[in-house]
């Protein structure tokens, strides 16, 4: 078996994964200094996450000891410890099993060599503009004994990777536009030509890397303090608290501490509750005709290309991501704004669990199980709780999440009434959705607390999760289909 093992002199840099965790006050901060002769950085950010009081998300691992054994476990192969899986911490489940399918496509044994692995993953992270995991993978790239040369741009790496860029492109933003012509131009480019084996782990690790730079941006997962861009050297304001004082995390406002607003949230969850029930007592009495059914995935899918990202922001990428990727106006929303249609996508036709499943674990062994495992823990996770109610099944309303996803993505499923969806998502939550899918790098803060205000942050970060799977698996439906096109 083919493994990467960090190197020794990673270690002291390895130190501050786990002290970023703490503050130290200006007069430790002296003594230091004058004790050890070295400059102390501090973190910019507070805690792993922008949008998640840090003491929540520290809180997980000290009363679950699954979660204290994974992360051990992950600093012990990995050497760090990130911010991404602390705050995935609040699932150890699910943590779990995307740890362990990380593991496999990154360090084990595989079509693709070590240092192409990352590069591909620097491609799919820059195309979401996400520097947090352009700036992990550089890292690991040079690590493993990649070319600096490759990271001074796209144009400067092999040409058998500037070749995928087009799909890189293409599965990020339409994945309903990819044809077996695409496949066909990758598998026969002569001396650059990929191999079936290759072409599928480089897919895996795109839309792996497409749907982590959602979920990245959708729970605001702050840079470590030992990566650029996540420390300073600059004395710290008087109203910082230290480590030797109290513990950080406290100046996070929590909008469910006011009495009253809480009241109101109450009644938000009732009223979903409320809509679950009616919806669950028409599916009883009535069952909707096969061409209304049509009907309303057609409409909600119109509907969805109509939902407005982000204010409507343009975010543009600097040098130092967009180096990675060509073509950097090419975007979903340029696509929705022209009113093309996306055209219907039916899982009855071609299917994760009937043909992708297969066709990922024959040309990429135990990938094809790993990745069923991930996508099952997402979908089926479930603690039966809504904000404060217990005993509550969240099947219609996980469901209805996962199916907007690849409702907006033109995928089908006929056994689906997609007027439940208008019933069980608001507005706002469509936004976050359609934003943290499609243009991720515009999430914000506002809008993530703006959707579900009553609901824990562990539970929107499982919302998250369902997000980052849904897309994930509709990239792949759509790459899976066109090379089993090109195939037969």
């Amino acid at each position: 078996m083919r493994h990467a093992v960090a190197p020794a002199e990673n270690v002291e840099n390895n130190y501050f994964a786990v002290t970023d965790l703490l503050k130290i006050c200006t007069h430790c901060e002296r003594l230091s200094k004058k004790d050890l002769g070295v400059r102390i950085p501090r973190p910019l950010g507070n805690g792993p996450s922008r949008f998640i009081p840090e003491k929540e998300i520290l809180q997980v691992s000290k009363v679950d000891a699954r979660t204290q054994s994974i992360f051990e476990d992950a600093f012990a192969a990995l050497g760090r410890l990130d911010n991404i899986s602390l705050v995935m911490g609040f699932h150890p489940q699910y943590l779990g099993s995307f740890l362990r399918t990380q593991h496999y496509l990154l360090q084990m044994d595989g079509p693709l060599s070590l240092h192409y692995r990352h590069y591909i993953g620097i491609m799919a992270a820059a195309r979401h503009q996400c520097s947090y995991l352009v700036n992990l993978h550089v890292k690991d790239f040079l690590q493993v004994g990649g070319d600096p040369k490759w990271l001074n741009g796209l144009d400067g790496a092999p040409q058998k990777l500037q070749q995928l860029g087009e799909l890189n492109k293409i599965l990020a933003h339409r994945p309903w536009l990819l044809t077996k012509e695409h496949i066909e131009r990758l598998l026969k480019a002569e001396e650059h030509s990929w191999s079936l084996a290759e072409l599928i782990h480089a897919v895996v690790l795109l839309t792996h890397y497409h749907s982590l730079a959602s979920f990245t941006f959708g729970c605001g997962i702050t840079t470590e303090i030992h990566c650029n861009g996540g420390h300073t050297f600059r004395p710290r304001s008087l109203s910082q608290y230290c480590v030797c004082d109290i513990a950080n995390g406290n100046g996070h406002a929590n909008h469910r501490d006011d009495p009253l607003g809480n009241q109101e949230m109450c009644g938000e969850v009732e009223v979903l509750m409320e809509r679950m029930k009616q919806l669950q007592e028409c599916r009883d009495d009535e069952e909707a005709s096969q061409e209304e059914m049509a009907t309303r995935f057609e409409r909600e899918k119109t509907e969805s290309m109509l939902v407005v990202t982000a204010e409507d922001e343009e975010c543009v990428p600097s040098r130092d991501i967009s180096r990675h990727f060509e073509d950097p106006s090419y975007g979903y929303k340029d696509f929705s704004r022209r009113g093309e249609h996306v055209p219907t996508f039916r899982v009855q036709d071609y299917s994760w669990e009937d043909h992708g499943f297969s066709l990922v674990n024959r040309l990429y062994p135990d990938v094809g199980q790993m990745l069923d495992e991930k996508f099952q823990m997402a979908y089926n996770l479930t603690y039966n709780t809504m904000a404060t109610h217990k005993d509550v099944d969240t099947s219609m309303l996980r469901r209805a999440i996962w199916n907007y996803i690849h409702c907006m993505f033109g995928i089908r499923y006929d056994d689906y009434d997609y007027g439940e969806i208008n019933q069980l998502l608001d507005r706002s939550f469509k936004i976050y959705i359609k934003t943290m899918v499609c243009s991720p790098e515009k999430t914000t803060k506002r809008m993530y607390e703006s959707f579900w205000r009553q609901f824990q942050h562990s539970e929107k970060v499982h919302v998250n999760l369902l997000l980052m799977e849904a897309r994930m698996q509709a990239e792949l439906l759509y790459a899976l289909r066109a090379i089993t096109r090109y195939m037969t």
